[in-house]
């Protein structure tokens, strides 16, 4: 899933590529992808980009004061064409477009998603608070105003649940999902089952140096890479996340996992568990 880090590059990307242009089509492909009705998705044609932001994990297109707001989900993304075909997809459930922008010098942009679970939300409005999304967005991480009193101020509201749950919660702190929540506690050295008030004063300034860091090098990274370039280099520059099974970069220990029901936490127990494994409930019932 595309988070904070890979969200602000393909802003960065797109604001690039869009400016001065104009959006002459929008063919939806996935009907179940458009959220909204009003303004319907013909007030987008003919009206030049204005500038291409980011709110948490949604990518906001600002089109003369109508926005164009795309949250990608778990599989979704958004991918530049130098040359748009002359025939608009097909809607389909096997498509992996779920939408085709046409620009006034036929360039264009394919928003897709793979697999067949359907998540990708797409919304065009007059203000992006009108998303229920992002009106209820926890704090910007990178933010100057995010400082570590109010990290702390956070997690002692957020009393005794976990802090991987509560670094990956939008409306807590906007913009950190499953892959950098876990990379942020492996920096840290801390359990995801950690209780977010259990922090003393010393705890606190390491996971919030964690948190910024982890964030503003993942960014600073991507900033100036290509869309087709952001995954693979989100990738290759984890640590933990995605690695199970994998030496941990920092003592050599194995890469360990713990199942859900849709999603997975990797972390290192020498680094944030005293050694000791976490239970995997999943794999506990399979070997009854």
């Amino acid at each position: 899933m595309p988070e904070l880090p890979e969200v602000e590059a393909l802003a960065l990307d797109l604001g690039g590529r869009l400016a001065g242009r104009a959006f002459t089509k929008v063919h939806l492909a996935q009907f179940s992808a458009l959220k909204t009705f009003d303004p319907p998705l013909g007030a987008l044609e003919g009206v030049l980009v204005d500038g291409v932001t980011r709110h948490g994990k949604f990518l906001d297109i600002d089109l003369s004061g109508t926005h164009l707001v795309m949250h990608l989900a778990r599989a979704g993304w958004v991918r530049w064409r130098d040359e748009v075909p002359a025939t608009p997809p097909k809607p389909s459930p096997k498509s992996t477009i779920a939408a085709r922008i046409v620009l006034d010098d036929e360039t264009g942009l394919d928003v897709t998603e793979a697999g067949t679970r359907k998540s990708l939300a797409m919304y065009v409005v007059r203000d992006p608070q009108e998303v229920p999304g992002i009106a209820s967005l926890g704090p910007d991480p990178l933010t100057d105003d995010f400082t570590r009193e109010r990290l702390g101020e956070i997690l002692r509201a957020e009393g005794r649940k976990q802090l991987k749950g509560v670094l990956r919660h939008q409306g807590t702190i906007a913009g950190i999902g499953n892959a950098y929540s876990d990379e942020i506690l492996h920096a840290a050295r801390m359990s995801p089952y950690k209780p977010a008030s259990s922090l003393d004063d010393d705890e606190l300034t390491v996971l919030y140096d964690a948190l910024r860091e982890t964030l503003g090098a993942a960014v600073d990274r991507s900033r100036g890479l290509a869309a087709s370039e952001l995954k693979s280099e989100k990738k290759t520059n984890l640590a933990v996340h995605g690695r199970t099974g994998q030496a941990c970069p920092v003592c050599g220990d194995t890469v360990r996992e713990v199942s859900f029901a849709d999603s997975s936490l990797q972390y290192c127990p020498t680094c944030q568990t005293g050694g000791k494994p976490l239970a995997d409930r999943r794999m506990s019932k399979l070997l009854k």
